[in-house]
C-alpha cells in the first residue's frame, strides 16, 4: 500500500471523527494515530526506544 493511500485513508478517519464526533473525537482519532505510528515503528525495527529519551547532553554529542 503506497504512503498516498494511507494518508488518504487517516484523513478521512480523522474526517469523520471530526464530522461525527466533534473537535474532541478529532484530537482523540489524531493522538491514537500518533501513538499507533509510533508503536508500528517500534515493531518494525525502524525506531528504538532510545530514540526517544535522550537528554540535552546526549543530543548534542550526536551531532558532531
Amino acid at each position: 500500500m503506497s504512503m498516498a493511500v494511507v494518508g488518504m485513508i487517516a484523513g478521512m478517519a480523522l474526517g469523520f471523527a471530526g464530522y461525527f464526533g466533534g473537535f474532541g473525537a478529532f484530537l482523540l482519532v489524531a493522538a491514537l494515530g500518533a501513538v499507533g505510528f509510533v508503536v508500528g515503528r517500534f515493531v518494525e525495527g525502524d525506531l528504538e526506544l532510545g530514540d526517544l529519551f535522550h537528554t540535552r547532553g546526549d543530543r548534542r554529542d550526536r551531532r558532531r
